[in-house]
């Protein structure tokens, strides 16, 4: 296969894998950490409407989404990727990073958890999950 294509193919399956990874996350949270009652998560317009109701286990799940989401994105872009694999699994957890600070925009979530959330969910999570795949390449 082309090199170029296969990395193409390496962001896009890493986007995808960690998408999916960090929404089934997110839809079994609340199985484990119950939200508070008349939470509707459904839109981001009603969550947050009710953000202010969360208390900071409501976080953790949230969290555990966005920092396994990243790690497993960014492990498969620098599997699949055919050079430069570090490079792509960081790339994979600028881009989630993206959608955490856009996140950021528009919940008014607990600034706490902002920053640790940017801080420790994705650029690390990346690093990791890039040094996972390529250690056992």
């Amino acid at each position: 296969m082309n090199p170029i294509v296969r990395n193409i193919l390496a962001v896009l399956a890493g986007i995808v894998v960690g998408s999916i990874v960090n929404m089934g996350i997110i839809q079994l949270g609340p199985s484990v950490i119950p939200q508070p009652e008349g939470v509707d998560n459904s839109t981001m317009e009603s969550l947050a409407a009710t953000m202010h109701l969360f208390e900071t286990k409501h976080f953790i799940v949230p969290f555990l989404a966005h920092a396994l989401g990243t790690l497993v994105g960014a492990f498969i872009a620098a599997k699949i990727a055919v050079s430069h694999k570090m490079r792509f699994a960081l790339g994979l957890g600028v881009f989630f990073l993206l959608g955490g600070i856009a996140a950021v925009f528009m919940l008014p979530a607990p600034m706490w958890y902002n920053v640790t959330d940017l801080v420790l969910a994705y650029i690390p999570m990346a690093y990791l999950g890039g040094k996972m795949a390529v250690k056992k390449a």
